[in-house]
């Protein structure tokens, strides 16, 4: 009777930080809901500003600069200062500004609403990690793995909530896809938790990472690889299926499932991480991931879905993974390990997009497409090397 007596307020305690956490990931969600609104939009914007596959390319790697290596920033930020106002802030910015996107009248001005929509989403992102991470005890796969699916499932929504409207009303009325973003933030924001700025002596520094340099590198360049892979056939999938004749509403439900399954394999990363180790699962994912991303550009519109989503959620479950296995790594603050493997290397892996628009108007968006399904064999290889390293370490 006493072990049980005992047990009881530690599983309460489980039930009640799983509660918040999932409130956390419900912000997540509106947040990474309206950072997904670029890419399906494209077969829009691309005959009304007069894009080329490689401009459309470079505005989508100057937002992910903007939400992504601008985390950096916020990291270290939020590891100093008060991280609650970054979670509320950033997510009012975001919503707010990249609802203007179909105002847009010059690719100048549409990197202008990207790169200010992003640096809101980039605020909150570091600060709502590491605050995940402290409440999720011993079980941090598993919470990050939620925390991450709630932005995945935002994704996954954006493309069939958001995109038809804009379609059938027209551009110009994408300003109104604002309110029920504001409406939901309006709840979400008032859950978060109070999250107190850290003790002096246990906030992050740069040198508190060289201890842990090697291995931190090895998972740093295996995200920006997965990332490359992942925001190539993102950005370009739905182009790829609208030319292959489907509308854009059936382009935008084929891409909500790429996103739905990926945020799947999202969720199931963490546990399996938990279980098995993170490096094994980093491996056998990306390396699973290959076949299916490499066949779907040779197959029919909804051949390349299924395979895609298939190759997507396998190629997702390293996410969380890869985040809870390098804050594990260092003492370093969580906001500043979070952002630098959420924010700099997904930003670093965004660098890719140019290059694959490049190439896709040289050689069609199919080649690019094939060559990129490659890249996670060279980022299963790094992770490969990640038990040796903690070995030797």
């Amino acid at each position: 009777m006493t072990d049980l007596a005992a047990s009881a307020p530690a599983r309460r305690g489980w039930l009640e930080l799983d509660l918040r956490i999932w409130k956390v990931a419900s912000t997540h969600l509106v947040v990474d809901a309206y950072t997904n609104l670029y890419a399906p939009l494209l077969p829009l914007l691309i005959p009304h500003l007069g894009l080329s596959l490689t401009a459309a390319g470079t505005l989508a790697m100057a937002f992910q600069m903007a939400n992504s290596v601008s985390q950096l920033a916020f990291g270290a930020l939020a590891d100093r200062w008060r991280p609650r106002a970054l979670m509320l802030g950033g997510p009012l910015l975001a919503v707010v500004v990249l609802s203007f996107i179909g105002l847009s009248t010059s690719p100048l001005m549409l990197g202008a609403i990207l790169v200010g929509g992003g640096l809101g989403g980039a605020a909150f992102h570091p600060p709502a990690a590491a605050l995940v991470y402290r409440l999720a005890d011993h079980r941090k796969g598993l919470a990050m793995s939620a925390h991450i699916s709630g932005g995945s499932l935002g994704f996954a929504l954006s493309p069939i909530l958001f995109v038809p409207f804009i379609a059938r009303m027209g551009l110009t009325w994408s300003p109104l896809i604002m309110l029920p973003g504001l409406l939901a933030l309006g709840w979400t924001l008032r859950q978060i938790p109070v999250m107190p700025r850290l003790a002096t002596h246990k906030r992050s520094g740069w040198a508190s990472l060289r201890p842990a340099a090697m291995p931190l590198a090895l998972v740093y360049f295996t995200v920006v690889l997965r990332t490359a892979t992942s925001y190539g056939f993102m950005t370009f999938a739905p182009t790829l299926l609208t030319t292959r004749g489907l509308s854009i509403d059936q382009a935008s439900r084929a891409i909500s499932l790429y996103l739905l399954t990926s945020g799947i394999g999202g969720f199931i990363g963490g546990p399996l991480a938990d279980r098995y180790g993170a490096p094994r699962v980093m491996v056998v994912t990306l390396l699973a991931s290959v076949p299916f991303l490499a066949v779907a550009p040779t197959l029919s519109p909804w051949g390349f879905t299924l395979m895609l989503a298939i190759g997507g959620l396998l190629l997702q479950s390293t996410l969380p993974v890869s985040v809870t296995y390098a804050q594990s790594l260092t003492t370093a603050g969580a906001a500043t390990v979070s952002s630098l493997m959420m924010g700099v290397a997904w930003g670093m892996g965004s660098l890719a997009v140019p290059l694959i628009g490049r190439m896709a108007d040289a050689y069609g968006i199919n080649t690019a497409l094939l060559v990129m399904s490659a890249v996670p064999i060279v980022a299963a290889a790094l992770a490969a090397q990640l038990t040796r390293v903690q070995t030797a370490r």
